[in-house]
């Protein structure tokens, strides 16, 4: 498709890496903040913007948030590689028959894992992709690779608006909202901000649940209906060759049998790290037992759940520790870019700037189109800022702000925040980075379909913002 590939050429030519992209964005906003917030614009005023900048990156309630953001992805990461995720993707890849329930299978387990976790999706559905790759491969099952690739991608589409979303998280931990907005708006409306904004009004509010589960059914539906006009792969292609690869040699590591000492011993207990899941998870029921019932998540409530879940998945400190060690690479995004994305943050609000976008968009915009201003920017602000947290910090306050003016829900907004966020990664290429690895395919394969997942389920969130 013409189209696609110049998405392509336009994101390889001019697009560079998210840490680049970051730094640019943190200078054009020093120059905005100089030219629009500064009446004289001089040395004085830059050491000034340059003080809202370094209080931001070293917020500490922020760096905690990425912490948080930090292990959700590890620990997700951490629980695909678990002998029982392993078992299920093999299982799975059994159901294969032809392209098209091979695509809508993938479409289907890939969301429903995301829906929990969207570090455990996006590894997830790049395994299930492969192995299915695989077991038509050596069963000589006529699949469209590229395809099945695009498909293990699509938990990428809904992961903002399930369990691990980074906005609807955050606005659930007691004191987030009034934290995030101090010092960026005034006394009174920081105010009217709520102590929380708990996930039963958002991730398993009526509006989500049901768009989630359209979205399900529609992705799978146009995976399914894709996968009957694609043209099957040829397996005589060398570079679509899915035997055994690096990648199976180290996620099947020979572990070295020895005399063992105490402290190899229980490294390698079974029953000592099952005991110490079990003691975790224990602790976790006493601790948000009554949180459960609320529906209300809190990041360091999944990460205590899914720490514990990891241990007793693994079975061994041994084979847990291996996991984690495969997984940490995973972060290297997130622990340097999201201090440049608090930078910015602190220079648009110590200037004023989100004030200043805020009231526009409140001047153009009612209670209807808000909303959808909300989502359409979100999108365009994915594109260069590819990082729901991070993303969160720098538009959450500007778009909390507007939403209180217009006298709108607060949970709808950071749902639509949230829907934007997530649309657009069929688009940008940046976390399909472990897919393409993983599948050995290329951006320019998935993209097709990607893309058409995309302007489907811009259609269904855009209805949903209307109707809801």
């Amino acid at each position: 498709m013409d189209f696609t590939k110049a998405v392509e050429r336009i994101f390889q030519k001019y697009l560079p890496s998210p840490f680049t992209l970051a730094v640019l964005l943190t200078l054009l906003t020093i120059l905005l903040a100089l030219l629009f917030t500064q009446k004289n614009v001089g040395a004085s005023n830059l050491a000034t913007i340059l003080s809202y900048w370094e209080a931001g990156i070293w917020n500490n309630g922020l760096l905690v948030f990425a912490y948080q953001m930090m292990l959700i992805l590890v620990l997700g990461h951490v629980l695909v590689l678990s002998g029982p995720m392993k078992k299920l993707i093999a299982r799975l890849t059994g159901f294969v028959k032809n392209s098209a329930n091979a695509a809508a299978l993938v479409a289907l387990s890939t969301m429903l894992v995301s829906f929990f976790n969207w570090g455990l999706g996006l590894v997830f559905g790049a395994i299930l992709a492969r192995k299915v790759g695989e077991y038509a491969q050596e069963n000589n099952i006529p699949i469209n690779y590229p395809l099945i690739g695009a498909s293990g991608y699509v938990g990428l589409m809904v992961w903002h608006g399930g369990i691990s979303g980074s906005a609807p998280l955050k606005v659930s931990e007691a004191g987030h909202l009034n934290s995030l907005m101090k010092g960026v708006s005034n006394t009174d409306m920081v105010s009217r901000l709520p102590d929380l904004i708990s996930t039963s009004e958002t991730i398993f509010s009526a509006m989500n649940v049901i768009v989630f589960l359209v979205i399900l059914a529609a992705i799978s539906f146009l995976a399914y209906r894709l996968g009957k006009k694609a043209k099957p792969t040829d397996w005589n292609n060398k570079r679509y060759d899915l035997a055994m690869t690096e990648m199976d040699k180290n996620s099947a590591r020979v572990q070295i049998v020895s005399k063992a000492g105490l402290g190899e011993t229980l490294d390698r207990s079974k029953l000592f790290a099952i005991g110490f899941g079990v003691l975790v998870l224990g602790a976790f029921a006493v601790q948000y037992s009554e949180m459960v019932q609320q529906l209300n998540i809190t990041p360091n409530m999944l990460n205590f759940f899914m720490l514990g879940l990891a241990l007793l998945m693994h079975g061994s400190f041994k084979r847990f520790l291996q996991a984690v060690e495969t997984a940490i690479g995973d972060v290297s995004g997130i622990l340097i870019q999201f201090p440049l994305y608090f930078g910015i943050m602190g220079i648009m609000a110590g200037s004023g700037m989100i004030e200043r976008i805020s009231d526009f968009f409140v001047s153009i915009s009612n209670q209807t189109t808000l909303p959808l201003f909300t989502f359409f920017s979100a999108s365009l602000v994915n594109i260069f800022v590819p990082s729901g947290g991070g993303q969160w910090a720098v538009q959450g306050p500007m778009i909390l702000e507007s939403a209180i003016k217009l006298d709108i829900p607060l949970s709808k907004a950071v749902m639509a925040l949230a829907y934007g966020d997530q649309i657009t990664n069929m688009l940008q290429p940046f976390w399909a980075l472990p897919l393409l690895g993983i599948t050995k395919l290329k951006a320019k394969e998935i993209l097709p379909y990607t893309i058409q997942f995309m302007v489907a389920g811009t259609f269904i969130y855009v209805v949903a913002l209307l109707i809801f």
